[in-house]
């Protein structure tokens, strides 16, 4: 997982507001420090994501993040 791809999740299950404040000053157990710190330590994103998700005890199905439809490319 990309750091962006941290962020993405962040934002999609907490939204663009809440996802910084939450990273930032939310002690993650285990991780001894916020996610921001985490990510700035070089602790892998998948890691703080999984940490994060356990923390708020975020189900599995979304775990993953949100599903998104396929583009329409006209193709037939």
């Amino acid at each position: 997982m990309r750091e962006s791809q941290f962020w993405t999740l962040m934002e999609d299950e907490f939204g663009s507001a809440n996802a910084g404040i939450i990273a930032s000053s939310l002690e993650l157990p285990g991780l001894k420090g916020t996610a921001q710190t985490a990510l700035a330590t070089g602790i892998a994103p998948r890691d703080v994501w999984a940490a994060v998700c356990d923390l708020h005890e975020i189900p599995t199905a979304r775990r993953l993040g949100r599903d998104i439809e396929p583009r329409d490319t006209g193709a037939a």
